[in-house]
């Protein structure tokens, strides 16, 4: 495995999440502190949630850069994979944090709507507003594009959640602008439209990080590179069984299964497979630690079964792809791999209803199905 010539990118990935978030930190507080002094001066609710959003925020990006470099830590004895998965913990800290921001300025926002207090604007608290607008709009577009340069999810989400907050400030604005042209107070309604955008923010960012832990399925694009890689090798006729375990964000460790000649002896898979791992490795930075075998039989009697069958099964509903083939004619036991759609209503009944067709179309054969996953 050589996780560890990955230390030079990931180092820097290190470098660019912890400044960016710095930058984030820092322009969050001041508005923060702009905001909440303003808008205790005028009375403005909307702008003092608006505050505690901003400060919510640096929050985050703080949680960020602690998350960062505890992932960052090197492996050892108890965690030889590394730590990259902690990132997932602080993401689900932030998302947890946001939600409760949202939460308490929502409960608030609907008290001043049950006693509402009339604001009282200056043109300093408009110009304030407006430069949050555009700062806010800078700082997301910047946080986004960096996030999406080091593959950094709560960049990702930092960012997004800066240009979601443009839009709040925005809105803030207008209502301020609203008051001072016609004396009607919308404060609290837009407290609350805030507070929902809050724990919108939160909601989606906490269920993206619990997919994570539970294990989601793998990009793929991700998984097509994979075997787009590994098919380069000649004597490869086929990648199947591509399975990638992430280790935090883009640190993926896989396995797969190729299918190759049954004539090729075991000195020459041994090369095959350092040759593929090595590729895998340079092409998409991704360790292959495991790589299985398909014997792909080359006999006439054989490739004629093989063919039967395959076209068999892919005539089931719910079959998207057979593999693994193999038989043994002294036995007769006919093994083949079967991908089934998770979108079939019970794919255990499935299975064993498409498997009884393969049996009775060769009931001279015994048949040993196995039923995958796609992944």
């Amino acid at each position: 495995m050589k996780l560890g010539s990955l230390l030079t990118s990931e180092n820097e990935r290190e470098r660019v999440v912890i400044r960016t978030s710095l930058l984030g930190i820092a322009a969050n507080v001041l508005l923060a502190a702009f905001k909440a002094l303003l808008g205790l001066l005028a009375h403005s609710f909307a702008m003092v949630i608006d505050a505690i959003n901003n400060l919510s925020d640096a929050l985050s990006s703080l949680i960020t850069i602690v998350g960062t470099k505890l992932a960052g830590r090197k492996a050892d004895s108890q965690h030889p994979l590394g730590h990259g998965r902690i990132e997932y913990f602080t993401t689900l800290l932030v998302a947890m944090l946001i939600l409760y921001a949202g939460l308490t300025a929502l409960v608030e926002s609907v008290k001043k709507i049950i006693h509402p207090e009339n604001a009282d604007y200056s043109l300093v608290t408009i110009l304030v507003l407006v430069a949050a607008v555009i700062v806010k709009i800078l700082l997301g577009t910047y946080v986004k594009k960096k996030g999406q340069e080091v593959h950094s999810d709560a960049l990702k989400a930092s960012g997004a959640d800066a240009l979601f907050d443009a839009v709040l400030s925005l809105s803030v604005l207008v209502s301020a602008l609203i008051f001072l042209a016609t004396k009607i107070n919308l404060e609290a309604f837009v407290g609350v439209l805030i507070s929902f955008f809050i724990i919108k923010s939160g909601f989606e960012m906490l269920k993206e990080t619990v997919g994570e832990l539970i294990g989601k399925r793998i990009p793929r694009e991700t998984v097509e590179a994979v075997r787009s890689s590994m098919m380069k090798e000649p004597e490869v006729q086929g990648v199947y069984d591509v399975i990638l375990h992430s280790y935090g964000p883009d640190r993926y460790v896989g396995s797969a299964h190729i299918a190759v000649s049954d004539s090729l002896t075991a000195g020459e898979l041994d090369e095959i497979e350092r040759r593929l791992a090595d590729r895998v490795y340079r092409e998409q930075g991704i360790a292959m630690t495991g790589i299985g075998v398909y014997a792909v039989n080359t006999a006439e009697p054989v490739v004629n079964l093989r063919n039967q069958v395959t076209r068999l099964l892919m005539l089931q509903e719910g079959v998207l792809q057979v593999h693994g083939f193999a038989v043994d004619t002294e036995k007769k036991i006919i093994r083949f791999d079967v991908v089934l759609d998770f979108a079939l209503e019970d794919r255990q009944k499935s299975f064993e209803e498409i498997c009884g067709k393969v049996q009775a179309a060769f009931p001279d054969y015994t048949i040993c199905p196995v039923m995958d996953l796609d992944v």
